[in-house]
């Protein structure tokens, strides 16, 4: 017999089963995926000096969020979603679904949370939401995030208990009925990894249902100029998924330049305590 040392043996968790059916669900999608660097440097910078004032951290991901669902907002063909052979969806409101580590039943585990109408609020309005969902101290959210808790988890769990070729039929719906994706997913998505590549040059690809997708990788100091001059500054890795199906190259690299320049001014910082 070959000595194969010592293992652990667990059970393979059912819920892993649906985050694996779901990937499968994203990766028929026909995306073509673009990769750059956004400097950040100035965004970065208001909420440093931010937190030395008020000893607040503020949501970079929000701030990301924000600049998304602008840029999206200007072009909203970008979020389309197809509708049989021959129809396209555009919804007026940009819902962007972002994963969420929550602790359910004592596991943290990943949870979806979608920012409804994001291009209608303000940054302070989406930072106080995901803090919200977060469960976040300083926040009243303890009935709602038990709420929203109890609502995912009995969601997950009917999902689990459905026969194999039932969840087929979400897994179609989630393709082919754009009202159902909005609905339950939204129209955009955002992965956040950054913080797995510690300060390395990383990129993070993903598959989702969605027609738009942004993943978010890390955050990396190198020389980069401005007014001519070489300065140090920060850029975030940033890989951004279109469904081909609908949306074609030009209008998807301007979308991308959009969404960069957004990012590089620190669209929706200047005033952190509006409401608008």
């Amino acid at each position: 017999m070959v000595d194969t040392g010592s293992y652990t043996l667990k059970p393979f968790p059912k819920f892993r089963e649906i985050v694996k059916e779901s990937v499968e669900a994203g990766k028929r999608m026909n995306h073509v995926i673009g990769m750059t660097e956004y400097d950040v440097t100035k965004a970065r910078e208001i909420i440093r000096k931010h937190k030395e004032k008020t000893k607040e951290t503020l949501s970079f991901t929000a701030f990301i969020i924000k600049c998304l669902s602008q840029a999206v907002n200007e072009n909203k063909q970008i979020h389309a979603l197809r509708k049989g052979r021959r129809k396209v969806i555009i919804f007026d409101d940009v819902n962007i679904r972002l994963n969420i580590e929550r602790e359910l039943d004592g596991v943290k585990t990943a949870t979806i949370h979608v920012v409804r109408k994001a291009n209608e609020k303000s940054y302070r309005e989406i930072h106080d939401e995901i803090r919200r969902a977060q469960g976040a101290k300083g926040y009243s959210t303890m009935e709602v995030s038990a709420r929203q808790q109890r609502r995912y988890r009995n969601r997950q769990k009917r999902l689990i208990a459905m026969p194999k070729i039932a969840r087929r039929v979400v897994w179609w719906r989630l393709k082919h009925d754009p009202f159902f994706i909005q609905k339950n997913m939204g129209t955009v998505g955002v992965t956040t990894l950054g913080t797995m590549f510690r300060d390395r040059t990383g990129y993070a690809i993903t598959s989702s249902p969605q027609t738009l997708s942004v993943a978010l990788g890390a955050i990396v100091e190198k020389p980069g100029v401005v007014n001519k001059k070489i300065e140090i500054r920060e850029y975030l890795c940033t890989t951004v998924m279109f469904n081909h199906d609908v949306v074609d190259g030009a209008p998807a690299a301007r979308f991308m330049t959009r969404f960069g320049d957004l990012i590089g001014e620190g669209f929706g910082l200047t005033n952190l305590d509006s409401k608008k």
